[in-house]
């Protein structure tokens, strides 16, 4: 059976445009639209944040929020793997996990193993470039619009799980060892994805402008969640991970669901559709979704819904000691109870009451940590200890006494 040729054009020119398109809609991944780049930031923030709230407000702990993102991000990727071409709901959901995972795994170098943000931005900078250099000896192409075998796309998310783990390290160490505070990390980090928008349209290569947007938009993303979860006093709007969580979780919910129907009804549209089929829409849907995100965070931060982090000392507070980390108040309160329930031998008093220090100090490290990296550490250190003795599988109460006392005196030096 012949086909036809358009005038003008030879029958290899043709069967080669046939075979793009036809590779194009096996794509396993999405085309680059800005819905595309707006639920990347929006399921960025989801992975810092909820990944807090698991490990925090649910108390979980860092470790089994970890093993279980792991199991999860395994089980997306084999649903993700036996697709035959983007679903949108199993692609998402895959960048959530693996957002969270990779996050999870710069933590656990900074915060467990004690490596520096330095090293650790280093390391999976280079890591993530020996990715680049065997995605492009074995397949000559860094292109995602050429994700389209097994082979490309476990390259694909080998990078992507990099970039999270790159995004987060450099991310923490622009925000919190170099002190821009997650204010001017959302400022300076967006600027610079913007930057890389206008370089590629001044003739930079749109590969290369597209993955350093892609590191960026992790950085980007935990700055805008801790900007919007952060307590008031720290600069945010303390609306907390578990609202900000569902709030973004409704909104990348939306733009999915859209891209599903759109799948549904036309299929996978390739490049070229992309670009001349509803771009005006696309356009309207991720900037409406983001400013109504904006409006809903205000209005919910200004309302009794959002959670109250602030001082304790909140009649007195503008009397409080000032110290490189602030006003500590809300901390030395909560250890003074922990001291006297452990002097009157209630250390199941005192393990309950502990809980409420650590989500506190959990939540909080975002706005103080940047303040001063080596004080937040030297009194993460001091809690820490006190943890480990009030939950050993046999307290021992001059143990967790000594402790206690010894927090008391860190926080005590850290206020004066």
């Amino acid at each position: 059976m012949s086909s036809y040729v358009p005038q003008g054009m030879s029958s290899a020119d043709s069967l080669g445009i046939r075979r793009r398109k036809s590779n194009e809609m096996m794509m396993k991944v999405p085309i680059i639209t800005a819905t595309f780049w707006a639920v990347k930031i929006l399921s960025t923030t989801v992975g810092e944040t909820f990944a807090d709230f698991l490990a925090v407000n649910v108390g979980l702990g860092p470790l089994p929020t970890t093993g279980m993102m792991l199991v999860l991000l395994a089980i997306a990727l084999v649903i993700q793997f036996r697709t035959r071409r983007y679903t949108p709901w199993i692609y998402w959901l895959t960048v959530v996990l693996v957002s969270i995972v990779g996050t999870q795994i710069t933590d656990f170098f900074t915060d467990t193993l004690g490596v520096s943000l330095y090293v650790s931005t280093l390391v999976f900078t280079i890591l993530l470039a020996v990715v680049f250099i065997v995605w492009y000896l074995q397949e000559r192409t860094l292109k995602i619009t050429s994700i389209d075998t097994v082979k490309r796309e476990a390259f694909y998310w080998a990078a992507i799980l990099t970039a999270f783990a790159l995004g987060t390290a450099a991310g923490d160490l622009a925000t919190e060892a170099l002190g821009l505070g997650f204010l001017w990390g959302t400022i300076i980090f967006g600027a610079l994805i913007v930057a890389c928008a206008v370089a590629a349209k001044l003739g930079m290569s749109t590969v290369t402008a597209f993955w350093i947007a892609y590191v960026l938009t992790r950085p980007l993303g935990a700055s805008i969640g801790d900007l919007i979860t952060q307590n008031k006093g720290y600069g945010g709007l303390g609306l907390g991970a578990s609202l900000t969580s569902i709030l973004f979780l409704v909104v990348i919910a939306a733009l999915v669901i859209r891209e599903q129907i759109i799948v549904r009804r036309h299929g996978v549209l390739t490049k070229d559709q992309a670009s001349t089929r509803g771009q005006g829409q696309d356009l309207a849907w991720a900037f409406g979704a983001s400013a109504a995100l904006v409006i809903a965070a205000t209005l919910v931060a200004g309302s009794s819904l959002a959670p109250q982090q602030a001082s304790t000392s909140a009649a007195g507070g503008q009397h409080a000691a000032q110290g490189p980390l602030g006003d500590l108040s809300q901390f030395s309160t909560i250890v003074n109870d922990v001291t006297n329930k452990v002097k009157a031998g209630n250390l199941t008093g005192a393990t309950t009451r502990v809980k409420d220090l650590e989500t506190s100090w959990d939540s909080s490290e975002a706005g103080l940590k940047p303040m001063s990296p080596s004080d937040w550490g030297t009194m993460d250190k001091a809690l820490d200890r006190e943890l480990t003795a009030l939950r050993a599988s046999q307290p021992v109460q001059s143990d967790c006494l000594h402790a206690s006392q010894d927090l008391q005196k860190v926080i005590a030096g850290l206020s004066a």
